[in-house]
């Protein structure tokens, strides 16, 4: 059963959005509706670590090659780099 649902959503994101959805053949609802199925569905069990593979050699070759003093807060640190690349 379908029911209705009212957004409120930046005018230039909706018509980036309802573009993005023609060029994939599809209504604007429908890539809501998509959206979030995607973000809702339960995953299965995670796997354990048993069953995870190793990773390569090479990966493992850059561990302790980044060094860094004191705390390191990767989301901040995150958010600065962002907001300098688009200005805000």
């Amino acid at each position: 059963m379908n029911t209705k649902l009212t957004l409120t959503i930046e005018k230039d994101v909706i018509e980036k959005a309802k573009e993005y959805a023609a060029r994939q053949g599809q209504s604007l609802s429908s890539l809501v509706e998509n959206y979030f199925k995607h973000i809702t569905f339960e995953k299965k069990e995670e796997p354990k670590k048993s069953e995870l593979k190793p990773l390569p050699e090479s990966f493992m070759k850059l561990k302790g090659c980044l060094k860094h003093e004191g705390e390191f807060d990767y989301k901040e640190e995150l958010t600065k780099a962002l907001m300098e690349k688009y200005g805000l």
